[in-house]
């Protein structure tokens, strides 16, 4: 950190929620750092460790509304560094896994600026630690895809989806609460199995962590029946058929 009065951004990982969960390194940066630049995303416990005394600046996006679009919060952490400040650019999860921390840093490095990334535990990490749902396991699934379920600007979805139909790999979709009945019906259209398991979840590794279990013939009546508050992020395939709900702790059980 001894380089933040040169003017600095450091692109942050928040990881899931927990902020137990956050690396060193990102604690350090969110500690030390001028001002905090930060998603909706971000959990209220991983804020409460931003010192008062730091400027915080929200530019969080909502489905359909996004306060701040994308091409002025690259220009806003340019106009930042370039002012000689330590700015923590804030991300849920990991800003390079549909975190846009990619387009970010090539805005800072278009303007000559120096940036950091600092990696965060992706909330499909958290969800397997968290509900006991491995994202592979001999047997049931040889690998995990992660894709999105929500394209920018609203833009149809596009996914290859003869390919992610595989029932031999473990899908997880990211930000797909949305389309997630577009999203079952186009993977079952291309061979997935109706009956094949699905649990969504909600908030993960937080107090207000829920989980719901489905197939993809019901997800999407079973998502609307459940109204869950996002992030949500979905695991698709065989592995979730390891999940058990009587294993689940007391102070889980209480928002599942």
């Amino acid at each position: 950190m001894k380089d933040c009065n040169r003017g600095k951004v450091f692109l942050i990982g928040a990881g899931p929620g927990d902020p137990d969960l956050l690396t060193v390194k990102a604690l350090k940066a969110l500690q030390t750092a001028d001002v905090v630049v930060y998603d909706r995303l971000v959990s209220p416990e991983i804020m409460a460790l931003v010192p008062e005394r730091t400027e915080r600046i929200d530019v969080g996006k909502m489905p359909k509304h996004h306060k701040v679009p994308q091409d002025q919060i690259n220009e806003l952490l340019v106009a930042l560094a370039a002012q000689g400040r330590c700015v923590a650019r804030l991300k849920g999860g990991d800003p390079l896994i549909f975190g846009r921390g990619s387009e970010e840093a090539e805005a800072l490095r278009s303007a000559g600026l120096d940036y950091v990334y600092v990696p965060g535990i992706t909330s499909a990490q958290g969800c397997a630690a968290s509900t006991g749902v491995p994202l592979t396991h001999r047997g049931l699934a040889t690998g995990v895809r992660y894709v999105t379920g929500h394209r920018a600007k609203d833009a149809a979805l596009d996914l290859d989806w003869r390919s992610l139909a595989c029932e031999n790999t473990t899908l997880v979709v990211y930000m797909g609460a949305m389309n997630i009945g577009e999203i079952a019906g186009a993977l079952m259209g291309h061979g997935m199995p109706q009956d094949l398991p699905v649990m969504a979840v909600s908030a993960v590794t937080t107090p207000r962590e829920r989980r719901v279990t489905a197939t993809l013939a019901d997800v999407a009546d079973v998502m609307a029946a459940a109204e869950m508050a996002a992030p949500v992020l979905f695991v698709i395939g065989h592995v979730v058929s390891l999940y058990q709900t009587a294993a689940l702790p007391a102070e889980v059980m209480a928002y599942a």
